[in-house]
């Protein structure tokens, strides 16, 4: 595992993310971040505005190591906790919720976190590597072919889903476990055409998103904070997502339009600028939606 100095993390949609600081009932309440990460966004916001608080969440330690680095000049202003924001309840309302739902840059870099098909590392794909939640490895394991195929479908929307299953579980059948991600990525490029496989988007990228996605259960989490998160803010209080996928954004699009609590401040999600997208490709796919917390509850 990576130390906290690699955790170098570049917050995407920043501008949005502070912009969204002019809409703040006040400046001086507490702002929940529940993807903490590298503290990125939640630096930016803290210089903004010096009379917020911060409660970070998140529960990857390395990540949480490189945030009281980069936040320790706020002081006592900041808090650190370690846990997924579904299980979070927090004492005080908040001003502002801030979750970005895309997996860090330091995640997907270092090998042996094992969510990356570029670089070769254990199939584990788990946000918490201390937790003893199912690893990549032992679901693509247990599931049947059909089962496996319909989940690399749902959730990766992968349209060669039942090729893709058909050569993962014949693989683990012949030869046993994967050795790791890079052979798992050689599997799934093998069942796309030799032209395909030198297009912008590695072949192996919707089956990785569909293994990662089922192995940290990433749209239930979600569902459970856009139920609960509206309840943590104070009137007026501010509940910001920023998604990384259609998935996630249909659903964050769906609870601020369809959730009475809430007030819909982006009709349309902000998405990242031609120059913000030279500067760092991972930005290109992210949306921010930004909702506000309806004055009292309807009746």
């Amino acid at each position: 595992m990576s130390d906290a100095n690699s955790f170098d993390h570049v917050p995407v949609l920043a501008d949005a993310v502070v912009a969204a600081l002019d809409h703040l009932p006040r400046a001086d309440g507490l702002v929940i971040d529940a993807t903490l990460g590298g503290g990125g966004h939640s630096a930016l916001l803290l210089e903004r505005c010096p009379q917020l608080r911060l409660i970070g969440l998140d529960q990857d330690p390395t990540a949480r190591a490189a945030a009281a680095e980069r936040l320790a000049p706020f002081g006592d202003r900041v808090e650190i906790v370690a846990t997924n924001f579904s299980a979070y309840e927090p004492t005080e309302p908040a001003v502002m919720v801030l979750a970005d739902l895309g997996v860090s840059s330091p995640q997907l870099d270092v090998a042996g976190r094992g969510f990356s098909f570029r670089l070769d590392g254990p199939l584990d794909m788990r946000m918490n590597p201390e937790g003893e939640g199912e690893t990549a490895a032992e679901l693509i394991d247990r599931l049947e072919e059909n089962d496996l195929a319909d989940l690399i479908y749902a959730y990766g929307e992968e349209r060669l889903s039942r090729r893709i299953a058909r050569r993962i579980k014949s693989d683990l059948a012949s030869q046993g476990p994967f050795e790791g991600t890079a052979a798992l990525a050689y599997a799934v490029a093998g069942c796309y055409a030799p032209k395909a496989r030198r297009g912008r988007i590695h072949p192996a990228t919707r089956t990785f998103q569909a293994l990662r996605i089922a192995v940290n259960d990433e749209l239930g989490v979600l569902e459970r904070l856009l139920q609960q998160a509206p309840d943590w803010l104070e009137p007026g209080g501010l509940l910001g997502v920023i998604s990384f996928h259609s998935l996630e954004d249909r659903r964050v699009k769906t609870a601020f339009k369809d959730d009475e609590r809430l007030r819909r401040i982006t009709r349309k999600p902000v998405v990242a600028t031609e120059a913000e997208q030279d500067r760092n490709p991972r930005s290109r796919s992210a949306k921010w939606r930004l909702a506000q917390r309806q004055a009292s509850r309807p009746a």
